[in-house]
């Protein structure tokens, strides 16, 4: 009877202690979640005309896109040409240090554009166009 208890002592001691292990897996994914910087996506696929000029801009956090049936995407949903300048400035307080990034198709009319830059001026926010670099 004795040697029975000896022996489940031994072969508790001899099974490796996962707890150190998890532990700091579980601070390195909350350390992970925590640093992750989320990009807000404008919610359509677009064919962006190229520019010989193109330059990448860091701080552009608000994503407009404009398809090529002229329909304005901002913030995965389709928006109104009259509902752009209030769905920029909502943005904006969001992220104050962020300005307007159209993107627009290739296909998409330059009234749709100038309307849109125009709604984010009117909202006091920086406007850059992307375009696909050569």
């Amino acid at each position: 009877m004795r040697r029975n208890i000896l022996e489940n002592n031994q072969e508790d001691e001899e099974g490796i202690n996962l707890t150190p292990m998890l532990d700091v897996v579980f601070i390195m994914l909350i350390f992970f979640i925590v640093t992750a910087s989320f990009v807000k996506e404008a919610g359509i696929d677009i064919m962006r005309p190229e520019a010989k000029t193109a330059i990448n801009k860091k701080k552009a956090n608000i994503l407009v896109a404009i398809s090529a049936s002229n329909e304005i995407w901002i913030d995965r949903r389709k928006v109104d040409k009259q509902a752009v300048r209030s769905m920029i400035e909502r943005l904006h307080a969001d992220n104050p240090e962020g300005s307007v990034l159209i993107q627009a198709d290739q296909d998409a009319h330059s009234e749709t554009l100038l309307a849109v830059m125009a709604a984010a001026r009117e909202a006091k926010v920086g406007v850059s166009i992307s375009a696909a670099a050569p």
